[in-house]
């Protein structure tokens, strides 16, 4: 088996007394689609959120391509880095969020942009190209000079997809992003999902949509109450769950 792309050990995470992540473990191979199942607070997008340390962890390890993420080994222990190569490491790690976070006064083609410019330091019509070409890819050719309220909720997602992938990410994060969405919109985002994994993209997708799951998912992991209770082959395990908290949330979802 080769190195995971994403390799977590032992995570921990608390907020106070309520401890949301209570040891996880799990790995993701590169190219593969993997899917976050589980019912509201059972810890899918605080995980989530560790794996580019826009949370702290309070034990474990998360590493990226082989590099620890958001610490160095440091004697015998681990240091949090500074925020300047913590925004480095995310560099490599592309997010979309449930709300769109694009910026209002913004264009489309501008939003894309302005990663690779502000980031990267990538020149601008490198990254005006650059921008133009994945909105082309995500269905928006023709609205690349729409401010985003001028956009539809499936519209401002597909641009916040083409924002993501504007830096050239080697691990695509989606945290539920069609859950803020009217169920007509919900399609056409999860296209272009789709038409991301059969890039060979790897991806690591929080969702309650069973049936992409089902479809695109390679693998299917399922949380409740911090930790994982189940995970396996998509098609599966989804069609023959075995841990009781399992076929009861697939039971509820349907």
């Amino acid at each position: 088996m080769t190195e995971p792309l994403v390799s977590i050990r032992g995570v921990h995470k608390s907020y106070g007394h309520n401890e949301v992540l209570k040891g996880v473990d799990l790995e993701v191979q590169k190219g593969e689609v993997m899917c976050i199942l589980g019912p509201s607070g059972s810890g899918k997008s605080t995980l989530l959120r560790c794996v580019n340390h826009l949370e702290r962890i309070n034990a474990g390890r998360i590493a990226v391509g082989g590099e620890l993420i958001g610490y160095r080994r440091y004697k015998h222990g681990l240091q949090e880095m500074r925020e300047k190569e913590i925004v480095a490491q995310r560099r490599t790690i592309g997010m979309v969020f449930q709300r769109f976070n694009l910026f209002p006064h913004l264009t489309a083609k501008q939003n894309v942009a302005i990663g690779p410019t502000v980031v990267q330091k990538c020149p601008k019509r490198e990254a005006f190209q650059r921008a133009e070409g994945l909105l082309k890819d995500v269905g928006l050719g023709d609205r690349m000079d729409h401010y985003p309220g001028h956009l539809s909720g499936g519209q401002q997602q597909r641009v916040a997809i083409a924002r993501a992938l504007a830096v050239k990410p080697t691990l695509m994060l989606f945290d539920e992003p069609t859950s803020a969405l009217d169920p007509e919109l919900v399609g056409e985002v999860l296209e272009v999902m789709r038409r991301l994994a059969a890039t060979g993209m790897t991806m690591l997708v929080v969702t309650h949509e069973i049936a992409f799951a089902r479809e695109v998912a390679d693998r299917v992991v399922v949380m409740d109450g911090g930790v994982i209770v189940e995970q396996g082959p998509a098609k599966g395990l989804l069609s023959n769950p075995q841990h009781p908290r399992t076929q009861a949330f697939l039971e509820h979802v349907h």
